[in-house]
């Protein structure tokens, strides 16, 4: 009875600790065009995870941002990152698995709207190895 009624106030203590942090939601287009959130864990530090679609496939990364310099509005970040999905190439479609970096500036306007500008350099293992190096996108966030 103890772990069940420690395990329900863990739970109801990182839902709120969740729902308190500040948030942002938009769009990152280079390649493609991709959904972007963005879950702010302090205040160097934050997750994003994008999900997109392109021509031939879709793919999702997610990464762990340190924001390593602010100049007024500008923010600058770095983290490491995960990318996933599928690219139709060779008459097949193929699953893709990588690792790699987000490098990015991000500029906060005084109305609850940001943007951005990345690159996610990205070692893939799956299903060979390679590396890609064009994933530059501009991101839009409405954030709350």
């Amino acid at each position: 009875m103890k772990k069940l009624i420690l395990i329900i106030a863990a739970a109801l203590t990182m839902s709120a600790v969740a729902v308190a942090q500040p948030k942002a939601v938009g769009i990152r287009l280079g390649y493609g065009a991709e959904v972007s959130y963005q879950h702010i864990l302090g205040a160097d530090n934050f997750m994003e995870v994008d999900l997109g679609w392109f021509s031939n496939g879709f793919s999702g990364s997610v990464a762990y941002d340190f924001n390593v310099a602010e100049a007024g509005n500008f923010g600058f970040y770095v983290g490491p990152q995960v990318s996933f999905g599928t690219a139709a190439y060779d008459g097949s479609t193929k699953f893709h698995l990588g690792a790699g970096a987000q490098l990015g500036v991000e500029y906060e306007f005084d109305i609850p709207l940001n943007i951005s500008l990345d690159w996610k350099p990205t070692f893939y293992l799956v299903p060979g190895t390679a590396f890609g190096w064009s994933s530059i996108a501009l991101g839009l966030r409405y954030r709350f």
